[in-house]
């Protein structure tokens, strides 16, 4: 008896795939913004100077520096548009639900 993944498996072809227009949609788009963030992991931030902090990097490079660069791809090493990826929204969000408890307005948020 076949499990249920197997029959699945068993039953999708490449002509069912062409009838899924909504996951070529999505397939696209996430194509497109893996591009944009490979793109925009090489363009440095304006107003730093590269040069620099490439020194300051390759002196302190073994610490927290070196593991935001890892998780980064590379990016911070390059001071990248995009080297911050998710971090700030996080950091953001946590402030705002601690906020929420101690002044009670910002529980609406």
């Amino acid at each position: 008896m076949a499990s249920a993944a197997e029959q699945l498996a068993a039953n999708m072809n490449f002509a069912s795939f062409q009838k899924a227009t909504e996951l070529h949609k999505r397939i696209w788009f996430t194509i497109i913004a893996l591009v944009v963030y490979r793109l925009g992991s090489y363009v440095p931030i304006p107003g730093i100077d590269v040069n620099a902090f490439a020194r300051l990097f390759n002196s302190n490079s073994e610490g927290i520096l070196g593991m935001f660069n890892m998780f980064s791809g590379g990016a911070v090493s390059r001071m990248a548009i995009f080297s911050l990826n998710v971090m700030p929204y996080i950091s953001a969000s946590i402030i705002v639900q601690l906020m929420g408890t101690v002044y009670p307005p910002w529980e609406k948020l």
